[in-house]
């Protein structure tokens, strides 16, 4: 069963941008969180992509 939600903070997926696009194996994806009152708006962090080996843009999908 999922976890409540302590007011206005939702667990919130990313995925990376570029590795969808290059066609390789796997995925790399972040688990975090964010508040749903201050951020309306979808997440869009860099993080480090360990199949890229290197920083690129993740997006929050879902």
């Amino acid at each position: 069963m999922a976890k409540k939600a302590k007011g206005n903070r939702v667990q919130v997926i990313l995925e990376c941008t570029e590795h969808k696009e290059s066609g390789l194996a796997g995925t790399s994806r972040y688990i975090t969180t964010k508040n749903r009152r201050n951020t309306t708006e979808r997440l869009e962090l860099k993080k480090y992509n360990p199949i890229l080996k290197r920083m690129t843009v993740h997006k929050e999908i879902k």
